[in-house]
């Protein structure tokens, strides 16, 4: 019985520490969807930090409705690419980047960025080709933003003025964000109504900022061929910074 208790209370103090540091620290995340490339790729794992912004119920293992709100609550920074809980559900995890701020005012208008009635600059760059999730390759329009205060990142547009590229304008209401995927016209995110997309992103739903990529792996090696699995890893990928 002995042996049993001590086994068990090891079992309930790593379960206590791994609640701690998932709900404190840090937790890792899995990239499945197209809506950041170029900047994430399906098949990165990457690491969120849970502390920049406070802590709110969704911080937490399982989101137990503890409290409402936020406590030691701090601001997004513009351009931060953050884990929220998608403001239709509650319980799905989304990763966009954050360009509203409360109070500004957001437009996409013939495939520029305007943040409060200012073009947001964009440089065009090479095209980009890269494998889709289902196989084929893909050749699309690449472009550079500045946000005003000097942060960079690369942006797709893959259909010149198409409905994405024509939206808004939108006012960011108090206690809430606005998000946008890179890959502007695969993305679902606050351009749309939260019943189709994300609508404005509640502070209280953001999880945590994402700091880098661990791994990536292109999902073309087979699980049952381990000679495949080095072919799959996307080594120049790793411990990428977000920031």
């Amino acid at each position: 019985m002995r042996r049993i208790y001590d086994e068990l209370k090891s079992t309930l103090w790593g379960l206590a520490l791994a609640f701690v540091v998932n709900t404190t620290c840090f937790a890792s995340y899995y990239i499945p969807s197209e809506s950041m490339v170029p900047t994430l790729l399906v098949g990165d794992r990457l690491f969120v930090s849970k502390w920049p912004y406070g802590y709110s119920h969704f911080s937490m293992m399982g989101n137990p409705p503890l409290f409402e709100g936020r406590i030691l609550e701090s601001p997004i920074a513009r351009g931060d690419i953050v884990v929220f809980k998608k403001p239709s559900d509650g319980e799905t995890d989304v990763i966009k980047r954050i360009l509203g701020l409360p109070g500004d005012t957001i437009q996409m208008k013939h495939d520029v960025l305007y943040i409060n009635g200012a073009a947001v600059p964009r440089e065009r760059m090479d095209d980009l080709t890269y494998r889709a999730p289902e196989g084929d390759m893909r050749t699309v329009r690449r472009f550079r933003e500045t946000l005003p205060g000097g942060r960079t990142y690369v942006t797709l547009d893959l259909r010149k003025d198409s409905m994405a590229d024509n939206m808004g304008p939108y006012t960011v209401p108090a206690g809430h964000y606005f998000a946008l995927g890179d890959n502007r016209d695969n993305s679902l995110d606050s351009r749309w109504p939260k019943d189709i997309g994300m609508g404005f992103i509640p502070a209280e739903n953001v999880v945590g900022r994402a700091e880098f990529i661990a791994w990536s792996l292109s999902g073309e090696g087979d699980l049952l061929h381990p000679a495949t699995w080095l072919h799959t890893l996307r080594g120049e990928r790793a411990l990428t910074s977000l920031r």
